[in-house]
C-alpha cells in the first residue's frame, strides 16, 4: 500500500498545520507574520535590495481599507490585515498561475482563510461588502506596487486594476524593508487591532 501524502507543516511556534484540515487552534500570528514576511509579491520580479514581501503588502492595504472605510469597526479592518494570510504558508501566486492552477487552489485558500478568521475572532467567511472594500484597498495596493517597483507603466497598470483616487494614496509609498522589521509592524499592528475588538 502506498505511503499517504504528507500535507501538514511543522511551523516555528512548533504547531503542525493541516492544510486539508486546517484547525483554528494550529494557527498563531507569529508564524504567520513570519511567513508573509519572507513571502515575495509579483514571484520576486520587482526593483530594491529587498523583496516586496506579503506582510508588507497587507500592512499597507490595512491602511488603504481604513482610508476607504474609515467608520469599519476594527474587526473590517483585522480583516484586511489578514486578506492575504493564507500565503504563509501556500505562497503567493500571481493570477495567471492562479488560474492554471484551477479551483482547488481556491478551496485550499478558503479552508485555510476560515481558520484563520476564526482563530481571531473573525467569521468564517467575511460579509460580500466587506469583502469587497477589501479587494478595492488590494487593487489599489496592486496599482501602487505595479508602477512603484514592478515596471508597469501607468497605463499598463490602469488597464489590469483601475487607477485609484489620489486621496486614498495620497502619501504613501511602497517600502522595502528588512524581513525582520516588517514582522514586527505585522504583528504589533495585529495586537492593535485585537486590542480594539
Amino acid at each position: 500500500m502506498p505511503k499517504p501524502t504528507r500535507a501538514w507543516q511543522r511551523m516555528l511556534s512548533g504547531r503542525r498545520l493541516d492544510l486539508l484540515d486546517p484547525t483554528p487552534v494550529d494557527i498563531e500570528i507569529e508564524d504567520i507574520a513570519h511567513g508573509l514576511a519572507f513571502v515575495a509579491r509579483w514571484n520576486g520580479q520587482t526593483r530594491g535590495d529587498y523583496a516586496y514581501s506579503v506582510a508588507e503588502h497587507s500592512l499597507l492595504v490595512e491602511t488603504i481599507h481604513a482610508r476607504l472605510c474609515p467608520g469599519a469597526p476594527a474587526r473590517w479592518h483585522l480583516a484586511a490585515l489578514l486578506h492575504d494570510a493564507p500565503e504563509y504558508v501556500i505562497g503567493d501566486m500571481i493570477s495567471p498561475v492562479k488560474a492554471a492552477v484551477g479551483p482547488d487552489y481556491g478551496a485550499l485558500d478558503d479552508r485555510l482563510t476560515a481558520a484563520i478568521h476564526l482563530r481571531f475572532g473573525l467569521p468564517a467567511e467575511l460579509p460580500k461588502t466587506v469583502k469587497r472594500q477589501i479587494k478595492r484597498a488590494d487593487r489599489v495596493s496592486a496599482w501602487m506596487e505595479a508602477v512603484e517597483i514592478a515596471g508597469f507603466s501607468e497605463s499598463e497598470a490602469d488597464r489590469f486594476f483601475g487607477r485609484p483616487d489620489p486621496s486614498l494614496t495620497e502619501g504613501l509609498s511602497i517600502r522595502l524593508r528588512p524581513p525582520r522589521d516588517v514582522r514586527e509592524e505585522f504583528t504589533s499592528r495585529h495586537a492593535a487591532l485585537m486590542h480594539k475588538l
